[in-house]
């Protein structure tokens, strides 16, 4: 008992280490990262500026730009000043942030991703009741609930999480705090915790999971009775670019948050939290403008505004 204390402060032991090779991946990360901020940016720009954009799948899609770039300027930024300056302190309260903002944006994403194939859905199936059953209340409801289900898992985390008594060296072996390495470092008994937090875990990715599969089998069902090509193109062609999204952010997360305690290491855990806090939101912008005919055409007239501005 006479170890446990009330820490003043944390300290992050960092992804990479002052070597050749590691500067330069750290080098990568940084320009992945600024990748990732000019591209969900330019994809907020885009939906906000080109009235042919202004409709709900758009909309869900400008929120999900939203999230990663919160999300990148959530981690990075400390990551970075933490490597350069070889300082790696962080308060508890700055501690208790990072875990309420990057679970708040993981969670409303889990759910969001959820929600944008619902949208297909009812464009694909039922494209007459598409304006009712997909309206700006529609929206709205889906967006807030989103935000509502990411906030309470991040306030109900951090706050469990920080009540713990810390001992020793609070040395967490992570870039940025992440609630299981946080436990790890409790002078109590987290094992009702831990239980909790993997049901949640469960909760936030196996549900949206299974609602997000669910919409693309009642699509795929619809899309083979067409007889229409041309309409099987462009369905599968918008329901690919979710779906590869949808698998890069839910495999990776699940690989983190769901394999057995016996199977994890902090290696593991580090690399994968540079792919989906770093890696995810680079790709996708990429894949919604690459494979969507409308942002590639906003993005055109974008470019030409701008070039016939710096004619004049």
């Amino acid at each position: 008992m006479g170890n446990w204390n009330m820490t003043s402060e944390f300290i992050l032991l960092g992804l990479f280490n002052h070597t050749g090779a590691h500067l330069f991946l750290f080098v990568m990360v940084l320009m992945m990262a600024f990748t990732s901020l000019v591209g969900n940016a330019l994809m907020l720009l885009l939906i906000l500026l080109d009235p042919r954009l202004h409709r709900p799948m758009y909309f869900l899609l400008s929120l999900l730009s939203l999230m990663d770039l919160m999300l990148v300027c959530t981690i990075v930024p400390k990551m970075a000043a933490d490597y350069l300056t070889d300082r790696r302190p962080i308060s508890p309260a700055g501690c208790g942030l990072q875990i309420f903002f990057f679970l708040t944006l993981g969670g409303g994403e889990c759910f969001l991703l959820a929600a944008m194939p619902y949208d297909r859905y009812v464009a694909v199936c039922h494209p007459l009741r598409y304006s009712v059953l997909m309206s700006r209340q529609s929206c709205l409801r889906m967006i807030l609930g989103s935000w509502f289900l990411g906030v309470a898992d991040g306030l109900m985390q951090a706050a469990a999480v920080l009540s713990f008594p810390f001992c020793g060296a609070c040395e967490i072996d992570h870039f940025f705090c992440e609630a299981p390495m946080l436990v790890r470092l409790a002078c109590a008994d987290t094992s009702v915790f831990e239980d909790v937090m993997y049901m949640c875990c469960v909760l936030m990715l196996l549900v949206p999971l299974f609602l997000i599969l669910t919409s693309y089998g009642l699509i795929l069902t619809a899309v083979l009775q067409m007889r229409s090509n041309e309409a099987h193109k462009k369905a599968c062609a918008t329901c690919s670019s979710h779906l590869s999204v949808v698998g890069l952010f839910f495999g990776a997360a699940i690989f983190t948050y769901m394999r057995p305690k016996s199977y994890r290491s902090a290696n593991h855990d580090k690399v994968m939290s540079v792919y989906y806090t770093v890696f995810t939101p680079v790709l996708n912008p990429l894949i919604y403008s690459l494979r969507n005919s409308e942002v590639k055409g906003a993005l055109s007239k974008c470019m030409d505004q701008c070039a016939a501005l710096s004619h004049d």
